[in-house]
C-alpha cells in the first residue's frame, strides 16, 4: 500500500479544508457525521441477512414506492447523526414528504448548510445481497442564519453545490465525494472502522465501452433513446458496446466512473418526467461526474443547470464519459428534429 493510501478520510477532509473557500471547520464536521452514519448503515447492511431488517416495512414513501425496513433504518441513522452535530439547519430525504428543520438547539438555526439525502439507493437489492448505496448533496443556505430554513435553501440549482458524494456498500464500503476540487474516493477497513483514501483523483475516461439502462423498457422510451441504443449495439471498429445494468445508481455510477460508460434512465411512455429526483440523485451525481471530467445531462440541457421547483422533483438523466453524453444528446436532438 503507497503511502498516500494510509491518508484516513479524517486526515483528509482537515488537509483539504483550506481548498474550500467557506472554510470554518462546520464543513468537516459534517463530513465526519455523514461518515459516521455510513459506518453504522454500513454494519445493519452487512448484517442485513442475519436480522430482520430485509423485505418491506409495510408503507410507502412520498412517491409511492414500497420502503424497505433498511430505507426507514438508514433514513433513521442519517438523519439522527445530522440532526446531533449541529452543522446543519435543515435535511431533506427521499424518503421524507418534507424537509426537516433543525431546531434541536439554539446554534441550529444559525447553521449554514442544508443536506439533501437519499439514505439508500437501490434498497430492494439488499434482499438478494447486490450493493446499494447513500447519495448525499450538501448547500449554503440562502436565507439569512437564525431564521428558519425555507423551501428555497433546498430548491437550488446543482451548480449551487458545494459538496456531494455516495457511499457504495459492496464488496467493500466506499465514500467518494466532491468539494468541487476534483472526486476522491476512501475505502473502509472493517478490522480497524477506518476510511483510508484508495482512489485519489477519480476521473471518467473519455470514452467508454458500458452502456447502463433498464432495457426491459424499451418499448417505452424516446426515439432518441432507441436510436442510440442501436448505435451501441452496431458492430463498427470500436463497437458494441458492453450492457450492464445493476439497478442501483451508485453501483452502475461507480462502475461506470471507474471503467467507463454512460448511465442513461430516460423518461418514458409512463413516466414521462423520468423517474430519478433531480435533489437526491441527479444533481450530486452530476457532480460528481463533471469533477471527475464526465458530463450529466436530461438528454438537451445540462442537469445542474435545471431550476427545482419542488423536492421530490423528477428528471430525465444521462451521465458518464463525456463523448458519450455527447453522443447520446446528438441522437436525442436528432429524434426530436426529424419529427418537425
Amino acid at each position: 500500500m503507497s503511502e498516500q493510501s494510509f491518508r484516513t478520510l479524517g486526515e483528509f477532509i482537515i488537509e483539504k479544508q483550506e481548498d474550500f473557500r467557506y472554510s470554518t471547520g462546520e464543513l468537516s464536521r459534517l463530513l465526519s457525521a455523514i461518515r459516521l452514519a455510513s459506518k453504522m448503515v454500513n454494519r445493519e447492511v452487512n448484517k442485513a441477512g442475519i436480522a430482520n431488517i430485509i423485505g418491506h416495512a409495510g408503507n410507502t414513501n412520498v412517491q409511492g414506492e414500497d420502503q424497505q425496513k433498511l430505507d426507514v433504518l438508514a433514513n433513521d441513522i442519517f438523519i439522527n447523526s445530522l440532526s446531533q452535530r449541529e452543522v446543519v439547519c435543515g435535511i431533506a430525504s427521499e424518503e421524507n414528504d418534507d424537509f426537516i428543520e433543525i431546531k434541536a438547539s439554539e446554534n441550529a438555526h444559525m447553521s449554514k448548510y442544508v443536506v439533501l439525502i437519499d439514505p439508500l439507493d437501490g434498497s430492494s437489492n439488499i434482499d438478494v445481497n447486490v450493493s446499494v448505496g447513500t447519495i448525499f448533496s450538501i448547500y449554503r443556505r440562502v436565507t439569512e442564519p437564525g431564521t428558519p430554513v425555507q423551501p428555497k435553501d433546498f430548491l437550488q440549482k446543482g451548480v449551487n453545490q458545494i459538496a456531494a458524494g455516495y457511499v457504495i456498500y459492496g464488496s467493500s464500503t466506499m465514500i467518494v465525494y466532491t468539494t468541487g476540487n476534483g472526486v476522491n474516493g476512501f475505502t473502509l477497513d472493517p478490522s480497524l472502522g477506518t476510511y483510508y483514501l484508495s482512489h485519489p483523483n477519480i476521473k471518467f475516461p473519455t470514452k467508454g465501452k458500458i452502456y447502463s439502462i433498464n432495457e426491459g423498457n424499451y418499448v417505452k422510451f424516446p426515439q432518441g433513446v432507441k436510436d442510440y441504443l442501436k448505435y451501441c449495439q452496431k458492430e463498427e471498429e470500436d463497437r458494441p458496446y458492453t450492457s450492464r445494468y445493476i439497478g442501483s445508481l451508485v453501483a452502475d455510477f461507480h462502475r461506470n466512473m471507474l471503467k467507463g460508460g454512460i448511465y442513461i434512465y430516460p423518461s418514458t411512455s409512463q413516466s414521462p418526467q423520468g423517474k430519478l429526483r433531480l435533489l437526491y440523485e441527479c444533481n450530486p451525481m452530476a457532480f460528481l461526474a463533471e469533477q471527475a471530467g464526465g458530463k450529466a445531462s436530461d438528454g438537451f440541457k445540462r442537469i445542474m443547470e435545471i431550476e427545482p421547483t419542488e423536492l421530490h422533483q423528477r428528471v430525465p438523466f444521462f451521465c458518464g464519459s463525456a463523448a458519450m453524453v455527447t453522443k447520446a444528446e446528438e441522437f436525442m436532438k436528432n429524434a426530436i428534429e426529424a419529427t418537425i
